[in-house]
C-alpha cells in the first residue's frame, strides 16, 4: 500500500492569541489535508466552546471539540474540550483527563505533545503559536527525542511571544517561521515525494 502522507498527526497548542494564528494556519490548509490536527487552545474552563463552531466558518477542514474515543481522521481537526488534557493513543484514539494541572493548565500542550510523540514519533509534528507561559517547551523536546518534527511561531508574528520563545529556547526547533509560512511548510512537510 502507498504511503500517502509523511505524517499521520499534526499538533498544534496556542494561548493568549491562539485563535486568530489558528485560523491564519488552518484556513490555508487543503480539504483533503492527509493528517489528523489535535489542538490545545488554552481557554475559560467555566464556559463552554465555541471555537469548533467559530473554526468551522472560516477553514474547509473539519473541526469538532474531541471527545473520549474519537478515532483520528485525516483532514479532521480535533479541539481540546475546556479543562481537558486531550490525548492521542496509539491505537490512533483520543482520550480526555481531567488529570492534574500542568504549570496551572488543563488543557496542557506538553502532556499533548508527550502523548503524539509516544504514540506516533517520527510521524508526528508539533506546532507552538502564540500564547504567555512556556507550555508545549517540555513537550517539543519529547517530539524531538522520539524522532518528530517542529515548527515554532516566530516570535516577531505571535501576538504573544511567550510560548514561542521558550520553546525556540530548548534548542529543540526545526522550523522557525512567521505565521504565514506555517501553512505551505506544513504542506509540504506532509505531501509525500512524487
Amino acid at each position: 500500500m502507498p504511503v500517502i502522507s509523511n505524517f499521520d498527526v499534526v499538533a498544534l497548542a496556542a494561548s493568549a492569541g491562539g485563535l486568530a494564528a489558528l485560523i491564519e494556519v488552518l484556513a490555508h490548509l487543503p480539504a483533503d489535508f492527509r493528517a489528523a490536527i489535535v489542538v490545545v487552545q488554552h481557554l475559560d474552563p467555566n464556559h463552554q466552546s465555541l471555537m469548533a463552531d467559530i473554526l468551522n466558518r472560516r477553514i474547509s477542514l473539519k473541526v469538532k471539540q474531541a471527545k473520549e474515543g474519537d478515532i483520528l481522521t485525516p483532514g479532521v481537526v480535533y479541539i481540546a474540550p475546556p479543562d481537558n488534557h486531550l490525548l492521542v493513543n496509539s491505537d490512533g484514539t483520543i482520550s480526555l483527563s481531567q488529570s492534574e494541572r500542568v504549570h496551572f493548565l488543563r488543557p496542557s500542550a506538553d502532556l499533548l505533545f508527550e502523548s503524539v510523540a509516544a504514540s506516533y514519533k517520527k510521524r508526528a509534528i508539533a506546532i507552538v503559536l502564540t500564547g504567555t507561559g512556556q507550555d508545549g517547551s517540555m513537550g517539543i523536546v519529547t517530539i524531538k527525542k522520539m524522532g518528530g518534527t517542529v515548527i515554532v511561531q516566530d516570535e516577531k508574528t505571535a501576538e504573544f511571544p511567550g510560548m514561542p520563545s521558550a520553546a525556540i529556547h530548548t534548542g529543540d526547533v526545526d522550523f522557525i517561521l512567521p505565521l504565514k509560512a506555517i501553512a505551505p511548510t506544513l504542506v509540504t512537510l506532509i505531501t509525500p515525494n512524487s
